[in-house]
């Protein structure tokens, strides 16, 4: 059995038209280099107990929906946190899942480039939030730099399908305009971005 192992904090199932196509199941796991102000999964991530998996053992928890993911071109999505942080568990968990399975993962693009490297021909479809192209949006809402998703996303259209990319650009209240939502998508598709996801983050208590 493998070394390489996930930090699993909730298992949905059943999820459609949310994290990527088809039917899917959403793995969650702990972890995040970014400190947004807004995060709608910070309470998971900083009071949630993780468990320790393989992916084996992710397998045999999974697996009961295959026929789901097989018949509607779903499977598994990656979501946290950051789950490019797990980059070689998400790489494994490829080899031993059926070919007919998706794997899409939601993602910052905010890890080291190797850890994107490693994952890109093993996921068949990145779902990016960018926050905003502004770099000092970006850091006012991330605590992070801006400039280090933006390369990531350069060196992924390099090396796969615009096809497989979905970038997330939101309008965040407080932090950005709808003006500046446009200008982000504009820059976005100069890059070559095909794919984009325009919408309004909701402020939560």
């Amino acid at each position: 059995m493998s070394t390489v192992t996930f930090p699993l904090l909730a298992l949905n199932r059943h999820r459609m038209a949310t994290d990527g196509e088809g039917v899917t199941t959403l793995v969650a796991g702990a972890g995040c280099p970014l400190h947004c102000k807004w995060c709608i999964n910070k309470r998971l991530l900083q009071e949630g107990n993780p468990q320790i998996v393989t992916a084996e053992e992710l397998f045999e928890r999974v697996k009961v929906d295959s026929l789901y993911f097989l018949a509607s071109g779903g499977g598994i999505t990656f979501g946290g946190g950051e789950p490019l942080l797990h980059a070689d568990f998400i790489r494994e968990f490829r080899e031993i899942c059926p070919a007919g399975w998706k794997i899409t993962v939601e993602t910052s693009l905010f890890v080291p480039k190797n850890y994107l490297a490693a994952v890109t021909d093993a996921v068949d479809l990145f779902i990016v939030d960018c926050k905003d192209m502004n770099q000092d949006t970006y850091s006012a809402y991330t605590g992070e730099d801006g400039s280090v998703m933006k390369e990531n996303l350069e060196f992924l259209l390099q090396r796969t399908d615009p096809d497989r990319i979905i970038v997330r650009v939101p309008l965040i209240p407080e932090y950005n305009t709808a003006q500046a939502q446009e200008s982000s998508a504009g820059e976005l598709r100069e890059m070559g971005i095909k794919r984009l996801d325009l919408f309004e983050y909701v402020k939560r208590d």
